[in-house]
């Protein structure tokens, strides 16, 4: 697994002022790289930027411009999954392409931040920020300097990982689907199509799915399942998210989860799979 977490700061409020970058990147969830550069951003030091960054135009004689540093940049990035805390960075690097006339680096941005909301509860609705994500995990760095704020992002990931036990490919899916799956998508019940091949059978979906619940809903549906909210004596089938299964492996499952288990325990005939084998349901139902 390896994954490149990168960080820059301003001199001003223009994203395209970049000042400094720092990058570093992890291989099997370790630091295995990292490079910083001040960045001559050929442009005007704000005083409010200098005051959390501390860099001003004295510092940056002598420096590459952000031009002279793209082909070195895109050496490290490009073709990687790369990690940012907030799409602040994105959007600067995107913008300093643009304003220096070079192309902009190809490769697929994780926002940490995101990993964040969907990791700790705490942090679901705020206190997100990379100061107190790490304040959470008991990482300490020097916040506000490229290098060791492009550090504490790629440890955020790792920890995030490791709390979750969810791979870098599966926080890619998931970083695009609600903090909290259960509410995904609003109201989801359905009435079965009743000429359906699984007409009668009432369906109920739990934990994070890689399709939209509503776009499952309708599946379900369509080949003839009703959909419903919550587990009743009604339901007879219980869909969970594959990696939910995986990981929970019998602990802290969902109150749906749990309850259709105690239904099942008590003779109700209901059945509990996982989201690949109803997709493969819904693909060999005869239409």
């Amino acid at each position: 697994m390896k994954f490149v977490a990168i960080d820059v700061e301003t001199a001003n409020a223009n994203m395209a002022s970049i000042c400094s970058v720092g990058v570093a990147v992890f291989e099997n969830g370790e630091l295995a790289q990292e490079w910083y550069s001040l960045i001559d951003p050929r442009d005007y030091f704000d005083g409010m930027n200098v005051s959390i960054h501390g860099i001003d135009e004295t510092q940056v004689v002598g420096a590459p411009t952000f031009a002279e540093i793209t082909e070195q940049l895109g050496a490290m990035l490009s073709d990687n999954v790369v990690v940012t805390h907030t799409h602040f960075d994105r959007v600067a690097m995107h913008q300093a392409a643009r304003h220096w006339s070079v192309p902009p680096v190809t490769c697929t941005w994780l926002d940490s931040a995101r990993v964040a909301r969907r990791t700790w509860e705490e942090c679901a609705q705020r206190g997100y920020g990379l100061a107190n994500v790490c304040k959470l995990i008991g990482h300490t760095f020097e916040h506000h300097n490229a290098l060791e704020d492009a550090k504490a992002s790629g440890v955020v990931l790792l920890a995030a990982m490791n709390k979750s036990g969810f791979d870098l490919d599966r926080w890619l899916t998931r970083v695009t689907q609600p903090i909290d799956p259960s509410s995904r998508d609003g109201r989801i019940t359905r009435d079965g199509n009743p000429d359906g091949a699984l007409a009668g059978e009432v369906v109920v979906f739990t934990g994070a799915l890689e399709i939209p619940r509503r776009e499952a809903a309708d599946l379900a549906a369509s080949i003839g399942c009703s959909v419903g909210a919550s587990v009743t004596k009604k339901t007879t089938l219980l869909v969970v998210g594959d990696t939910d299964v995986a990981r929970l492996a019998g602990h802290a499952k969902s109150s749906k989860h749990r309850k259709a288990e105690d239904l099942a325990a008590k003779g109700v005939p209901i059945r509990i799979i996982r989201e690949t084998d109803f997709r493969e349901l819904v693909e060999a139902a005869p239409i």
